[in-house]
């Protein structure tokens, strides 16, 4: 692979998107947004984002709100969530439907996110 894949990390905590960046940036080009908002500015910006990965608990716009608003406008992404929590039904649904690709918990367990991302690519 000559160019790295990018991916865009979606998460309010700023801690998160900083563990994030420093753990994945070896392997694969790392945007972060704060929001969902700054999320959909960033692809708007940044075409060539293939994978977009979001937290599910966030103010304002929860992870899958988002995924549900940017795969009207960016049909090629390919989505996932991140969550401290379990599946519930909404998201069962999410995944079932291919909305997204696929869920991650936190503590994040980064070696298997990244094992998704390359299969996905």
């Amino acid at each position: 692979m000559d160019s790295k894949c990018k991916v865009l990390y979606i998460d309010d905590e700023k801690i998160n998107l900083l563990v994030f960046m420093k753990v994945m940036e070896a392997k694969f080009d790392v945007l972060v947004a704060l929001s969902g908002a700054e999320g959909l500015e960033i692809l708007e910006k940044e075409p060539d984002v293939t994978h977009v990965i979001s937290d599910m608990k966030m103010p304002e716009m929860s992870g899958l709100e988002f995924v549900h608003e940017a795969s009207k406008t960016f049909p090629d992404k390919r989505f996932y969530l991140l969550s401290g929590f379990a599946i519930d039904d909404e998201i069962q649904e999410a995944l079932d439907s291919k909305l997204i690709i696929s869920y991650f918990t936190k503590p994040a367990d980064y070696n298997k996110i990244e094992k998704v991302l390359v299969e996905n690519n």
